[in-house]
């Protein structure tokens, strides 16, 4: 019988991604679990497994072409196997409601922080015309992102769930519709699809990675009133024992960076001040506490910015630190890796000053509530016991979300990470 695999969510709220390369071709013969695709999200490039084995009837989609999250992907003939309707629905392939293998194995179901309140999608739907004049539009938290990212009016959204409501399904019909112009108005240039040259300059299309920075970078700075505070602290002791350590780290393949002491740092002021390991949710009028800590690093891609996350960061030492940092940042730079391991972060570290900067203005990586960025330590003179001396200065900028975190509790938390790069044995031996 012929069965329709179609293009899953590889992440949460994926609306499309980039088809890189078939693997297979019209007429092969593939079996359950075979790599079928190449894709590039918003975050990343996955390998997309077929979940039925069977000979492959038809492709949907040419490389460089851009697949919206449910539609047909693959097409194939499944001679003696059970109707896909009556398979159970995966995360792997929600929007086909089809069971089958995760990308890059088995995709992990969000828990915790991640859970959404339940929408009442896939109840009877009562359509409507939209909201009416001078009426917020009903709609899910995980839609209203969506809308937000594709730059949908919700209020001009034709709602298809309980009462109105408007749904993800929604969202994407709209995104896709052409925009109603007057007669008289100039019709909008196609964006290009491909490189294109024009009197000396170059265009080009934006990546699916760099489209989502953009959105969500928007998102946060618009959304979360952003609070900064700036601070320098000298850090003589920690250069000193970082060059102690440096030549032992090398014998095992490890060079030896500021970062781990600095995540090590901010993990342990984060189990004492919990404000800035939480996460605020206006939709649900909720705050959660999180017990652990799990730190992202912005990472500098030729790709764009991506933010791999070090879970339970409060636990590791600092050997375990550096090989972390290490893997996922070499992962990040060559796109191997893994969405769980982009996922859940409840505090961000930028090091803008490994290339050039010294205090700066960092976006909060939302739905967190604080993101601290280093700066460029310098060598400078420093007064110490009323003497003048040669010093280490490392900048610190912390940007907090001002409705949940105060003034008080941002400079609380500062201080204490200032306190423990200051004096690096004290955080070595917590």
């Amino acid at each position: 019988m012929a069965y329709v695999f179609h293009f899953p969510d590889l992440g949460e709220g994926l609306t499309e991604g980039k088809l890189l390369q078939w693997y297979v071709q019209e007429g092969a013969q593939v079996k359950e679990g075979d790599l079928i695709a190449k894709v590039e999200t918003d975050k990343v490039v996955a390998d997309i497994p077929v979940p039925r084995s069977g000979r492959v009837r038809k492709l949907h989609g040419r490389p460089e072409e851009i697949l919206l999250v449910g539609n047909p992907l693959i097409e194939l003939d499944t001679e003696g196997q059970a109707s896909p309707l009556a398979a159970k629905p995966s995360t792997a392939d929600s929007a086909a409601g089809e069971a089958g293998p995760g990308v890059v194995g088995n995709i992990e179901v969000a828990t915790g922080p991640e859970v959404m309140p339940a929408t009442g999608e896939g109840l009877a739907p009562a359509p409507t015309s939209g909201a009416a004049p001078g009426r917020r539009a009903q709609a899910t938290p995980v839609a209203r992102r969506m809308a937000m990212d594709l730059r949908v009016d919700l209020n001009q959204v034709t709602g298809s769930g309980p009462q109105g409501r408007v749904m993800k399904a929604d969202i994407q019909r709209a995104s896709q519709a052409p925009a109603v112009q007057p007669a008289d108005a100039p019709t909008a240039p196609t964006p290009p699809l491909a490189t294109e040259t024009r009197g000396g300059t170059r265009v080009e299309p934006l990546s699916q990675l760099r489209k989502t920075v953009a959105a969500r970078m928007v998102r946060s700075k618009f959304s979360a009133p952003h609070a900064t505070t700036c601070e320098e602290v000298e850090v003589g002791a920690l250069v000193e024992l970082r060059d102690s350590q440096r030549p032992r780290y090398q014998a095992m393949g490890l060079r030896l960076s500021y970062m781990p002491f600095i995540c090590r740092a901010v993990a342990l002021a984060l189990r004492r001040h919990p404000k800035l390991n939480s996460r605020l949710d206006m939709e649900a009028g909720t705050v959660t506490w999180h017990d652990f800590v799990h730190l992202g690093l912005a990472v500098d891609t030729p790709d764009g910015l991506i933010v791999p996350v070090i879970r339970d960061a409060d636990t590791l030492s600092i050997r375990e630190l550096a090989m972390r940092i290490a893997d996922l940042a070499e992962r990040a730079r060559t796109r191997q890796i893994r969405l769980d391991e982009l996922r859940g972060g409840t505090f961000t570290i930028t090091n803008y000053g490994a290339i050039a900067g010294i205090h700066g203005a960092p976006i909060i990586n939302t739905p967190e509530s604080a993101i601290l960025g280093v700066g460029r330590l310098r060598e400078v003179p420093v007064v110490k016991a009323g003497a003048v001396l040669p010093g280490h200065v490392l900048p610190l900028s912390l940007a907090v979300d001002h409705r949940i975190i105060d003034g008080g509790d941002a400079a609380r938390f500062l201080r204490e990470v200032m306190d423990l790069l200051a004096d690096p044995i004290a955080m070595l031996m917590d």
